[in-house]
């Protein structure tokens, strides 16, 4: 009857469900990745002496949290 690849056809129906699920998990990575590097660069100006303020540092650990919480969640959808 219907002429489509039975392969195919999962991998369309698994699309249709979940819409650009690559783009999201490399989107949640880079986020990841940012908020990790400039946690890290917050790190080191505390390490030499350099004062910050405590709210960057607060929604910095949340970034840190945040991303690789929701890539984590996203991975665990299926």
């Amino acid at each position: 009857m219907s002429k489509i690849d039975p392969e195919l056809k999962k991998k369309l129906l698994k699309e249709s469900q979940a819409p650009f699920k690559g783009l999201r998990k490399i989107l949640w990575i880079a986020f990841s990745g940012s908020a990790f590097l400039g946690l890290l660069i917050m790190l080191s100006k505390i390490a030499s002496g350099s004062e910050l303020q405590q709210n960057n540092l607060i929604i910095q650990l949340g970034a840190c949290i945040l991303f690789p919480a929701l890539l984590f969640l996203d991975n665990n959808k299926n």
